[in-house]
């Protein structure tokens, strides 16, 4: 829809000229403990941690803070024990909302993620509410000045990706859970680098809103996502992007 975006796409906008490089960094460093704790400290056997140990290069993360938050989740290092809790709800206009988050204390994570959403027409599910609304994915970003759509969509096909789109110019190439790794290292192989590439929840169906119900909705997006507990939200709402200015 002409002049709607999905809250993913106003995320990476956002990415581009966000300056809470800090807060940023606090949410990576979660991730990489957490990955390195469950599947063991090589980023080469660990698929998770690799992904979150790229993410960190690319947001220019010195090396030494991926290090010791890698000895923090194999215990190299003490640390803080993080617990990965997701929460369901709703947003303004019927919006469903998947809340991803690693904690050290759950009661604080849940009070701070209510907070938000009732006092900005929003309210807290129940779990299972909202979670089969979406399907998990894996997504790989490509610069599309730099590359032909056919040479993307041909590598990217014949390593079993899904689908490849283009938007805001790049190029998206979709997954299913099982065949990311797979077909970015496709990509990496037919000479196709890539800018960035994350797992996520894609919504089955979207929910357009607009006016002040997208302004709303905006401010609760926000609000989770500088919340350091919150490491991604997740919406099905196609929003209006007037309501952008109002949100500021």
């Amino acid at each position: 829809m002409s002049g709607h975006s999905k809250w993913s796409q106003i995320k990476r906008k956002k990415a581009v000229t966000d300056s809470r490089r800090g807060q940023v960094f606090t949410k990576l460093i979660r991730e990489i403990t957490v990955a390195a704790r469950h599947g063991g400290g090589d980023p080469n056997f660990n698929p998770r941690l690799r992904l979150a140990v790229d993410t960190a290069k690319a947001a220019n993360m010195p090396a030494e803070n991926i290090e010791r938050a890698i000895k923090r989740g194999t215990g190299e290092l003490e640390g803080v024990s993080y617990e990965e809790v997701s929460y369901e709800g709703y947003g303004p206009g019927g919006v469903a909302l998947f809340i991803e988050t690693l904690t050290d204390n759950a009661k604080r994570t849940v009070a701070d993620v209510r907070h938000i959403l009732d006092r900005h027409g929003g309210n807290l599910g129940t779990s299972g509410s909202v979670a089969w609304q979406f399907e998990r994915k894996g997504q790989i970003y490509v610069d599309a000045s730099r590359y032909h759509e056919e040479a993307v969509f041909e590598a990217a096909t014949e390593a079993g990706a899904e689908d490849v789109s283009q938007e805001e110019g790049e190029f998206i190439v979709t997954t299913d859970l099982t065949a990311f790794q797979g077909v970015q290292e496709g990509l990496e192989a037919a000479g196709v680098e890539f800018t960035h590439a994350e797992l996520t929840y894609l919504a089955r169906n979207e929910v357009s809103v607009s006016g002040k119900e997208a302004e709303k909705l905006l401010r609760i997006l926000n609000l989770l996502e500088e919340n350091d507990d919150v490491q991604r939200v997740h919406s099905n709402a196609d929003i209006d992007e007037a309501a952008l200015a109002g949100s500021r």
